[in-house]
């Protein structure tokens, strides 16, 4: 804050300290203001609003005190300093007590009031500041991201409104590209842990040791290339929310470690013997049928009771196709601003094709095809050939079922980025090992 922004009251009996006062605080640029009388000020209060106040103790009429607490009745923001020609112990306590941010006593050392209206200010704009900052987070309140208007979509939004403020364990489940990292943020900025960051983690993305050191942090020298202590993403998520994606990827090794962490809420880093204890919230999500994989030994059952606490299942699009329409519009706009470019109308025979589209890659993949819409899109509107699945129409497929769908898909690009595994993945929006999976899985090989 600038000094020619701080307004200044001095209320003071005597003429000569009034005249000193303002003359001072004029000297350094503030808008000052005086009053004999604490009824004046009072009565000038309500319609004018003062960053601080000095006021004698001593006064007629009403006392130093009692104007204090009147003032902050009216104005709690407004700084009070206490002028005293006689620094009684009780009086500045009692002061200090009912609000006051400080006390001077007469005769009056500029420098020290100076100062003392220099650390005011600070303060203020410190709480100024504060306030600004949790306003700002309270409007990311809400389910920013999160657009749908179908009954499945109107389902999970009172199941996020219902858990938020708990601090229940939540999964999230839901195929790829429906947005669970968006839910599990909704969860986050909606619960009393939003003031403290979300800190997500893609388990599918890191190897065994990878995910440990990812996790867990580690000491300096516990291995090859640690040149120094790193924090993990559990202790970075301390008072916030940690987010594992893809949970069904963690080897049966780390399961062990990763349950033993969520229920004592304690861990040691990777080559550490100290003992790290921490507070977080934990959400998960996952596309994997976890059941099954309980079954066949590959996950265990313990860690999956601890995780599936509550369960928000999130429908894929071709489940609620009145969403896409609206989604579809939202995606526009956005784009729009990013681009600097005229919102464009989608046409109704484009809007036709996202309808009857089957969507493979969920609201991610409608997502991406209104982008490439919005850059090879003229005004008016958006046509049918501004659509990437006119080029699809020529990959001819022996079924229309999804996975025949999902696996011809990445074949094509597979054959587009000639095999490279990290191109394709990127262009897929999908990490290494889940494209390596999904090879094995649909029995993709280079030809």
């Amino acid at each position: 804050m600038n000094n020619s922004e701080i307004k200044i009251l001095i209320v003071d009996d005597e003429q000569i300290v009034r005249d000193s006062l303002t003359h001072w605080f004029e000297e350094d640029g503030y808008q000052v203001s005086s009053a004999a009388d604490a009824f004046d000020v009072l009565k000038d209060l309500r319609p004018n609003k003062y960053d601080i106040m000095l006021v004698d103790i001593k006064m007629p009429k009403m006392s130093g005190l009692e104007l204090l607490e009147k003032v902050k009745e009216i104005d709690p923001d407004c700084i009070v300093i206490i002028i005293t020609a006689y620094a009684s112990v009780p009086s500045a306590v009692q002061a200090l007590k009912n609000g006051a941010f400080d006390y001077v006593t007469k005769p009056i050392d500029p420098d020290e009031l100076s100062h003392l209206i220099k650390n005011a200010i600070k303060q203020k704009s410190l709480k100024q500041e504060n306030v600004a900052l949790k306003t700002s987070i309270d409007e990311m309140f809400g389910f920013e991201g999160l657009i749908g208007e179908s009954t499945e979509m109107k389902k999970v939004f009172e199941l996020i409104k219902i858990v938020a403020p708990q601090d229940t364990t939540v999964m999230i489940r839901g195929e790829s590209g429906t947005g669970k990292e968006l839910i599990a943020r909704a969860i986050h900025m909606n619960s009393p842990r939003r003031y403290y960051p979300i800190i997500p983690v893609n388990c599918g993305a890191f190897t065994e040791s990878l995910l440990e050191s990812e996790l867990f942090g580690h000491e300096k020298g516990a291995f090859t290339g640690a040149q120094y202590r790193r924090k993990g993403k559990i202790e970075m998520a301390n008072g916030g929310t940690l987010f594992l994606d893809e949970v069904g990827s963690v080897s049966p090794k780390m399961q062990i470690e990763l349950l033993r962490a969520l229920e004592t809420k304690q861990f040691t880093r990777v080559g550490g013997n100290e003992i790290v204890k921490v507070d977080f919230r934990l959400i998960s999500a996952t596309n994997e049928n976890l059941e099954k994989l309980v079954e066949e030994g590959r996950f265990r059952e313990d860690l999956y009771y601890r995780l599936n606490v509550f369960t928000i299942y999130v429908p894929p699009l071709r489940e609620r196709r009145s969403d896409i329409p609206v989604l579809a519009n939202y995606f526009v706009q956005k784009f729009a601003r990013q681009m600097n470019k005229p919102i464009l109308k989608i046409s109704d025979e484009a809007m036709e094709i996202l309808l009857n589209h089957n969507w493979p890659g969920n609201v991610r993949e409608l997502e991406n095809a209104i982008e490439r819409a919005m850059v090879v899109g003229k005004l008016p509107e958006i046509k049918p050939s501004d659509l990437p699945f006119q080029i699809e129409k020529n990959i001819k497929n022996e079924s229309d079922s999804l996975e025949d769908v999902e696996k011809n898909h990445i074949h094509r690009v597979l054959r587009k980025y000639d095999w490279n595994i990290s191109k394709a993945a990127a262009a897929l929006e999908i990490d290494r090992v889940t494209l390596y999976n999904k090879i094995k899985k649909y029995g993709l090989q280079k030809n």
